[in-house]
């Protein structure tokens, strides 16, 4: 199993970008995705994630109506469409794939993480 996470960069507040995560290895259509991010000297913080079927969604308080997270079964592919984006937002963003029911926030519920991509957002 492979998660290939892209998309990350530097952006001034206020901006967009859109984080990419490509699975290869696994049946995509069957696992809940999420995204995490760990800023520096902090741990790894859940951010969202969608499940697997009916697409349902759910986003941590801070990125609620900010980021949106979808899935693209053909492409094996998961999004995070991130806007208006705060300095805060800084951290190396990892995507992770578990196949058990429901949405976990807990990294330790994830079996597949992919590298991460580091999102930088200056003031």
């Amino acid at each position: 199993v492979q998660l290939q996470a892209s998309g990350g960069g530097l952006v001034q507040a206020g901006g967009s970008l859109r984080l990419s995560c490509a699975a290869s290895g696994l049946t995509f259509g069957t696992y809940r995705m999420g995204w995490f991010r760990q800023a520096p000297g902090k741990e790894r913080e859940w951010v969202s994630c969608i499940n697997s079927g009916v697409p349902r969604t759910y986003y941590i308080d801070s990125v609620q109506g900010r980021f949106t997270i979808s899935r693209d079964n053909a492409k094996s592919t998961v999004y995070l469409q991130m806007d208006s984006l705060k300095p805060e937002d800084t951290a190396v963003y990892f995507c992770a794939a578990r196949l058990t029911a429901g949405c976990g926030t807990q990294p330790g519920l994830y079996r597949h993480w992919g590298q991460g991509t580091l999102v930088t957002v200056s003031s």
